[in-house]
């Protein structure tokens, strides 16, 4: 007989008053994470207390990773640009990006071997160490969090108004291959995903309320319910086995402004089965 999913537990509050999170990532101890919403780069430690880590000046801090050698990136999304932070806390271009159409451009992952994965429009671009920038998968339906395995052999990225987790072989060059659906979500819409040691994977979804760990295939194996919106989550804590999840109010597209005055969001976290792996 299939196993039934586990029972949803009630996550704890850890952080209130965010404007609209997003991105969170596990790094040097800390969850950071991107308040586009108040234009600010956020750090938090396991007690809750935030620091300003960089303030932009750009509408659209969508998402943040590193590079290898420890510089931070962020998403310019509207501006077209990948900048990176020097160790003043300046902040430079890193690369200009072409038009993706659509809202501009939205998540990034690092992979262990330096190459920079965007998203946005319907497409992902794929940034090499050497500086050059080209498109490596296209008709994306909405295209939203992306994950990489540990041994960086395969790309997964939810794709929103598809419903579903899709799954590309990286090739040695970097490029996307092999393109298939991981997991047919059903009714769910996901956000910002995560891995699992277990090789499942954790999704985030705005308008069911809730984060779902799902394993390839589609099976359910957990889900964490709220009171808002799952915008993102990301496995971390000393064990690498918290779930923190970014939670915010969504009163749809055209309230965006209203909802991000209003601070609604939250960082929450759920003690999970299995620990983080691979990247982000």
């Amino acid at each position: 007989m299939p196993s039934k999913p586990s029972p949803a537990r009630k996550p704890e509050i850890l952080v209130t008053g965010i404007a609209m999170g997003e991105s969170p990532r596990w790094h040097e101890d800390r969850l950071w994470f991107s308040d586009w919403g108040a234009q600010e780069i956020l750090a938090v430690d396991a007690k809750g207390e935030r620091e300003v880590a960089v303030r932009v000046h750009f509408s659209l801090p969508f998402s943040i990773d590193w590079l290898p050698d420890g510089r931070l990136l962020i998403v310019s999304g509207r501006e077209g640009r990948l900048l990176h932070r020097e160790r003043d806390g300046s902040l430079v271009t890193h690369a200009e990006l072409h038009d993706p159409g659509g809202m501009g451009w939205n998540e990034i992952v690092v992979d262990g071997r330096g190459n920079v994965y965007i998203n946005g429009g319907s497409q992902i671009a794929l940034l090499t160490p050497d500086g050059s920038v080209r498109q490596v998968a296209a008709e994306i339906a909405f295209p939203n969090g992306m994950a990489i395995t540990p041994d960086n052999l395969t790309l997964i990225i939810a794709e929103s108004y598809g419903k579903k987790l899709s799954a590309f072989d990286i090739s040695r060059d970097g490029s996307l291959t092999k393109r298939r659906v991981w997991a047919d979500l059903g009714d769910g819409v996901p956000d910002g995903i995560c891995i699992d040691a277990d090789g499942a994977v954790w999704y985030a979804d705005v308008p069911n309320k809730r984060c779902v760990r799902v394993r390839e295939g589609g099976e359910v194996l957990q889900t964490v319910t709220v009171d808002r919106g799952c915008f993102a989550c990301m496995l971390g804590g000393v064990e690498k086995k918290t779930l923190f999840i970014i939670a915010t109010e969504w009163r749809g597209m055209d309230k965006i402004g209203e909802v991000a005055q209003a601070r609604t969001g939250q960082v929450l976290t759920f003690e999970a089965a299995s620990p983080h792996v691979g990247w982000p």
